[in-house]
């Protein structure tokens, strides 16, 4: 075995690091929920639900499929809340954000962060190790809550303003901050609520949940509800080891700060 510029010749990683982020949900009148976050690149005492992974085990010459959740589309009057759809790294799979409550039915969906729902009624349920639970809506002119986000739970809608969507959650793998997994506002009669950081919208802002950002969707009261945003899937391992065999799917990958950085907006694979 040779040591070139740093790399081991032929030797591959027994384990890589992951972000999994998952599709936001759709917004009704209630916010959506933000995809659900796993992450395995540092101990986190807040946010999804106060939980720690470790690093996935991988093996030579196997190759695991890479899933990139979309969002969920926006609830129509009468439609039913919309799950955005999961994101998988191997046997890891974070579920898709609860869509946000509408005419009927006015509860936000249960997702891995719930979708705030309209009306007096309890905002969807997140997922534990994943994220957080929507607001719940307001009984004056029928207000949303805030979606769930992966940092901290969306906020109750009151008397005629829809709640705030929940923050999301910064994560440094690529070796730059960045924040991911807002819950979006839900919208009110005469006060919308804020978006959650990390890809969350205002309600009645008429802008998706970001995407690559399993952002939830703005809910709507005056103006159209909106979709969630896409998720993305990183995964990274010490430079000192081989590049992957093949990947496909056309990930961004970069090396710096001593990792390869793989990052994936669309589904695909990688062999290690």
């Amino acid at each position: 075995m040779q040591i070139l510029a740093g790399v081991i010749s032929g030797a591959k990683p027994s384990t890589v690091e992951y972000l999994v982020v998952a599709g936001g949900g759709g917004g009704g009148v209630g916010g959506g929920g933000a995809g659900g976050y796993r992450n395995s690149t540092g101990t986190e005492t807040s946010g999804r639900n106060s939980s720690t992974e470790t690093p996935l085990a991988v093996a030579e010459g196997t190759t695991y499929t890479v899933t990139v959740g979309a969002g969920g589309a926006a609830t129509s009057g009468g439609g039913s809340p919309t799950l955005g759809s999961n994101s998988v790294f191997g046997s890891i799979t974070s579920l898709g954000g609860g869509g946000g409550g509408q005419i009927d039915p006015e509860l936000g969906r249960d997702g891995g962060c719930g979708g705030g729902s309209r009306n007096i009624v309890a905002g969807g349920a997140g997922t534990a190790a994943q994220g957080f639970g929507g607001g719940n809506g307001g009984g004056v002119n029928n207000a949303g809550g805030g979606g769930g986000g992966v940092g901290v739970a969306g906020v109750n809608a009151s008397a005629g303003a829809g709640g705030a969507g929940g923050n999301g959650l910064s994560s440094s793998i690529t070796g730059s901050a960045v924040t991911r997994g807002g819950g979006s506002g839900g919208a009110g009669s005469s006060t919308d609520g804020a978006g959650g950081t990390g890809g969350g919208q205002a309600g009645d802002s008429n802008t998706p949940g970001t995407v690559n950002s399993g952002g939830g969707g703005p809910g709507g009261y005056n103006n159209v509800q909106q979709a969630g945003g896409s998720g993305v899937v990183i995964i990274r391992y010490a430079d000192s080891f081989e590049a992957a065999a093949a990947t496909t799917g056309s990930p961004t990958i970069t090396v710096t700060g001593g990792y390869r950085i793989y990052r994936w907006t669309g589904s695909g694979s990688i062999t290690i």
